[in-house]
Parts: structure tokens; C-alpha cells; sequence
């Protein structure tokens, strides 16, 4: 869902028969699937059509916009993303962790996400920059996944080392993020002479964190 008006030529009209639902969500999952294989470039309908075994008018019915259809697509694949930070909000996951702990385990999460989708998000990632409305849309995701990991990371909050423990929070959030993006989009040798791998770049930022938040916290 947006959270403004979109322009006409940008609306996407739902189907309401089970059939044509069927259809256009085979569009929706081969237009993800078309960007994390080769990216913006290959995204076209005759591309989607191929791929989700439709006919043309199964995409028409609905626009007559890429733009829209991409956008649907991109709501497609970020909600992939969303159904996994539910994490943020499953306090099981996080009782009875250490401050140190919880913090690098909010990061795992939080860096996990992106890593597993990757593939999609780096198409996304490297069209934001031309792209308003990817762009804004992607503002929006960030300011989501940011609030599910200053809530987790709040419950550390007696052991930040900061006068003012939710601003430092979002603060690490986006060092993380925006590392993490950058990743996303360049691979891991990116301004690097040593790259490192998934694991290690996760064990890594994790301690960063650790080290920015609880710096001067008892342990």
C-alpha cells in the first residue's frame, strides 16, 4: 500500500475473480523474479509474459503503465521482506538476552533480511537513485525496519551509553542500513582490499554497534 495519492497512469486495478488473481500474482512473482536475475533492464512485458506464462492482456486488464506494474512488482517483493521483520515483534526471540547480545542479535536480523533477498533489492537499490517514487517507497521501508530494531534494541536501554538512547539507536540503525545497502548494491569488495563474507560482515557490524551503543556500559 502507498501513503499518498498516486497519479493515475500508476494505479493498479485489482483483480477480483480467483482466475485473474492467480495470474496476475504469477506476473507479480516473475516480475521479482526477472529483477533479481538481470536486473531493471530486463524488466518488460513481453519479458513478464514469457515468464508468467500469461497473455498480454492479462497485464493490460490491470495497466497500461510499466511504471505501475513495476511499482506493483516492487510492493510484491518488499512484502517478501516485511513478513520476516515480524521478528522485531516476537518477544520470545529476544527475553533474556544480554544488552551485548541482543544488540548484535538485532543486527543479525536486521542485516539478514536484505542479505536473503539481495538479489531483488539490488535492482531496486541502483534504480532509487533515478527513480522518485522507488526512492521515496524505499524511505518508507527503512523507516519500518528501523522502528522494529530500535524497538528491540530499547529493551538494552539502562545499558546505552548515550544521554539520549533512541536517537543513538536510530543513529547505529543507519550506519548499519546504509552499510548494508551498499553491500546490497556493489558486492562485497566494494572500497575493500578484503572482502569479507556474509558471516563475517555480520559478526562485524555487530560489534560496531556494540561497541557505538555500549561503549562505556558495565561489561
Amino acid at each position: 500500500m502507498t501513503d499518498a495519492v498516486l497519479p493515475a497512469d500508476l494505479e493498479v486495478r485489482p483483480p477480483k475473480q480467483q482466475r485473474s488473481r492467480e495470474a496476475w500474482n504469477r506476473v507479480l512473482d516473475a516480475g521479482v523474479a526477472i529483477l533479481e536475475d538481470a536486473g531493471y533492464e530486463a524488466f518488460t512485458i513481453a519479458a513478464l509474459c514469457e515468464r508468467a506464462a500469461v497473455a498480454p492482456t492479462a497485464i493490460y486488464a490491470r495497466t497500461t503503465s510499466k511504471d505501475a506494474l513495476f511499482l506493483a512488482v516492487y510492493e510484491h517483493g518488499i512484502g517478501r521482506l516485511r513478513a520476516e521483520q515480524g521478528v522485531f515483534a516476537d518477544g520470545d526471540r529476544w527475553a533474556g538476552l544480554a544488552p551485548a547480545d541482543l544488540v548484535r542479535a538485532a543486527v543479525g536480523e536486521m542485516v539478514g533480511i536484505s542479505l536473503r533477498h539481495q538479489r531483488f533489492l539490488k535492482a531496486i537499490v541502483l534504480l532509487s537513485a533515478a527513480h522518485e517514487e522507488v526512492q521515496r517507497r524505499g524511505d518508507r521501508y527503512a523507516r519500518e525496519l528501523g522502528d522494529g530494531f530500535t524497538a528491540v534494541v530499547l529493551r538494552a536501554g539502562e545499558a546505552i551509553a548515550h544521554p539520549e538512547p533512541e536517537a543513538a539507536v536510530r543513529s547505529c540503525f543507519g550506519t548499519v542500513f546504509a552499510a548494508t545497502m551498499i553491500r546490497v548494491a556493489y558486492g562485497p569488495a566494494f572500497a575493500t582490499p578484503s572482502p569479507l563474507d556474509d558471516d563475517a560482515f555480520v559478526a562485524h557490524l555487530g560489534e560496531t554497534a556494540v561497541r557505538y551503543l555500549l561503549a562505556h556500559a558495565p561489561g
